[in-house]
């Protein structure tokens, strides 16, 4: 179960001989970012929202026989100030056990699910996964990262502070700043991801699922084995056309759903300048990413993990992301 900036996703997987094959999957319009500032608490009517999100998903994987919640809330909860409150009443009022993940383990299982997709033939691996608070970036060579990276560059997030919300077209001054901001940020892990030279650069997220559908990829009812990939001269040139349209056309796009329509631009400058920073001048969207990574690793390793993560969540004051943090390859 998870809880994102947007919605609430459910995936009830079978996961009989070590591979999650899904059964079941189900969303819940959630939209906490239109509720929640970079930083701020999660007001009392979200906080009702969530719970009753939850609620609905919990007995849906129940009417599906789910023998138990991996439940997690990624950084719109995570970085809130009043985080602890909104677990307690999520425990206390649906009985789910939600906890939040350090940027850097979503960072490590979101690998760890696009290693499993794109098999060992994909060589050095390097990621991008653009959420609604933050971008994580991975590389490794084995089946986790070598080094992590996680950055307050979520779409949703430079939307509030740079776009005024992101229902106007941009200005060129609006959009000038995000771009340094956005530079600054990634510098270093952008350093490193040139200097590793990974053979297979993957994205992973809604966001740039629904940018490379934009700039000509096949549609997700083709299924998740057609392969699609994202140019950087094309999303190049999809910044500029999101730029110039409010929130209302750009859901018109190709791609482009409603709900995400006002975040697409800041996801696609961070997209772009991300590919260029790293020198990747084309990536795969891959389909596998923190979800099945949570449902792997708990295949592999048992409960114990996940409550050592629920214990953490728990924490008054637990670790931030920061900038670039070298991995042991056994997190």
């Amino acid at each position: 179960m998870d809880v994102g900036s947007n919605t609430v996703r459910l995936v009830v997987a079978d996961a009989e001989g070590g591979v999650p094959l899904p059964v079941h999957t189900a969303k819940w319009r959630l939209r906490l970012s239109e509720w929640v500032r970079p930083g701020g608490p999660v007001p009392q009517d979200a906080v009702e929202r969530l719970v009753e999100a939850v609620e609905q998903a919990a007995a849906t994987a129940a009417r599906w026989g789910a023998a138990e919640s991996l439940a997690f809330a990624t950084a719109v909860v995570r970085g809130a100030p009043n985080r602890l409150e909104v677990l307690r009443a999520v425990r206390t009022r649906t009985g789910v056990e939600l906890c939040t993940l350090p940027g850097e383990v979503e960072a490590e299982l979101t690998f760890l699910g696009a290693r499993r997709w794109m098999g060992w033939r994909a060589g050095p691996l390097a990621l991008l996964d653009i959420g609604g608070g933050s971008l994580e970036v991975a590389f490794g060579r084995g089946r986790l990262p070598d080094f992590v990276a996680s950055l307050p560059l979520g779409a949703g997030r430079l939307t509030h502070e740079f776009l005024d919300g992101g229902q106007a077209p941009a200005t060129p001054e609006q959009l000038k700043a995000l771009r340094r901001r956005v530079r600054h940020q990634l510098r270093d892990a952008a350093a490193r991801i040139r200097w590793e030279g990974p053979r297979t650069a993957v994205v992973t997220s809604r966001t740039f699922q629904q940018l490379a559908r934009l700039c000509g990829a096949a549609p997700g009812r083709h299924g998740p084995f057609t392969e699609r990939r994202l140019r950087r001269a094309d999303l190049r040139e999809a910044v500029g056309r999101l730029a110039r349209l409010p929130a209302a056309r750009r859901a018109e796009l190709p791609g482009i759903s409603a709900p995400r329509a006002a975040q697409s631009l800041a996801g696609a400058v961070v997209g772009y300048t991300a590919m260029k920073l790293t020198g990747l001048k084309t990536v795969t969207v891959c389909p596998w990413a923190i979800r099945e990574g949570v449902l792997l690793r708990h295949i592999e390793e048992g409960p114990s993990w996940w409550a050592e993560m629920s214990r953490l969540s728990e924490e008054d004051t637990p670790p931030e992301p920061v900038p670039l943090r070298i991995a042991s390859g056994t997190a």
